[in-house]
């Protein structure tokens, strides 16, 4: 799977605010949301779970 240079935008985005990356990727699923939990609750579970989602969609 080759990274392309949306996907480094999105990492970016995804490190400074997680719940955009994620919403860039994915849109306002269950992902976004749960990702905005996560964010809240702590913010490295909110980056880790970003990272995932660009890397495996």
């Amino acid at each position: 799977m080759a990274v392309t240079c949306s996907d480094i935008i999105k990492l970016i985005c995804a490190f400074f605010l997680p719940p955009l990356g994620v919403f860039l990727e994915s849109g306002c699923t269950g992902a976004f949301w749960l990702n905005i939990l996560l964010t809240i609750l702590g913010y490295i579970p909110g980056i880790i779970h970003a990272v995932y989602i660009i890397i495996t969609r």
